[in-house]
């Protein structure tokens, strides 16, 4: 080996390593200016997200009122005292009963008459096709609050639906303030708010499934039910699995239904555990409130996870 072949591997390891060293340093200023660029947002969220989340969880194993605001450091801690207090406490019990009744009836209910709807427009053409899509549609921008009120006058013993029962010469029902068919209304209420989102999801889903899967389950001599069966329905999983997750996250925590509505009655048949949370919250039981909380979020979870399993494409 001579004296320049060795010179000039140095000099190539010395300039590997400074290439190695400069690259080193621009990842380095880049990161660096990437989070310069989140800072903002990231104290934004840890002040107004992570902290009160933090708070919450600790005070759910606390025995904080409010009464204890002033002094929040020299409340007792309980342990899961609270969640097991719930879990005993009978108002609780049927706030998540009415609950679950909301969660099995009104999704499965809502996802079918929303995937039929979506299934029809997309077999449709024309103008009207786009003014239905956005008839439909139209509910889900609309304030709940004030759609909540107009269902409340529509579904008075004097309203709109009993009149037009009237005109066949059915009775009357007082549909807010009947034990059996409060919640009933509501679902109903929650399904012609709600059926225009996923309708629109599905309709997206339903428009990318290539033409030719159709075309060729009609060569084999797959009827429209068959194909709906077939290759509409698997070929939709990752879509329904969307719409069923978005969907289940507010049906678990209806809330502005019930408050402007029937106000939890009667007979806290429309207790959900949204407004129960709320009601403890109110009388500033603030431990109670937390774990209330936090066992809806577990709901939530538990029941997201559920239908990933459920609906997951599989390989």
């Amino acid at each position: 080996m001579t004296a320049s072949s060795t010179v000039r591997r140095a000099s190539l390891r010395r300039g590997t390593t400074s290439g190695s060293h400069r690259r080193t340093l621009t990842r380095r200023r880049q990161t660096i200016i990437a989070w310069t660029f989140c800072l903002p947002f990231v104290a934004v969220f840890a002040a107004f997200m992570l902290m009160p989340i933090g708070g919450s969880f600790a005070m759910s194993f606390t025995d904080i009122t409010a009464r204890d605001l002033q002094t929040p450091f020299a409340v007792a801690f309980v342990g899961i005292d609270q969640y097991v207090s719930l879990l005993t406490d009978p108002r609780f019990l049927t706030a998540l009963s009415v609950t679950g009744m909301f969660v099995v009836v009104g999704i499965p209910l809502t996802m079918a008459v929303a995937l039929a709807l979506a299934v029809g427009l997309n077999t449709g053409q024309g103008r009207i096709i786009t003014i239905l899509r956005v008839g439909y549609y139209a509910p889900a921008v609309t304030s709940i609050v004030a759609v909540s009120v107009a269902w409340k006058y529509i579904l008075q013993p004097d309203g709109l639906l009993n009149a037009a029962l009237g005109v066949f010469g059915l009775p009357a029902v007082n549909w807010l303030n009947d034990p059996v068919w409060a919640l009933p209304s509501l679902i109903m209420l929650a399904l012609w708010r709600n059926v225009g989102t996923l309708m629109v999801i599905f309709l997206a889903g339903l428009q990318s499934i290539p033409r030719e899967m159709f075309e060729a389950a009609t060569m084999d001599g797959a009827g429209a039910w068959r194909r709906f069966f077939s290759v509409t329905l698997p070929t939709l999983r990752p879509t329904l699995l969307l719409g069923a997750v978005l969907i289940s996250v507010g049906y678990l925590q209806f809330f502005e239904e019930a408050f402007v509505m029937t106000g939890g009655g009667p007979l806290d048949r429309t207790l959900s555990i949204a407004f129960y949370t709320y009601q403890q919250f109110g009388v500033g039981l603030y431990g109670r409130a937390s774990a209330a909380s936090y066992i809806l979020f577990l709901l939530v979870a538990l029941l997201s996870l559920l239908q990933f399993r459920l609906l997951r494409t599989k390989e």
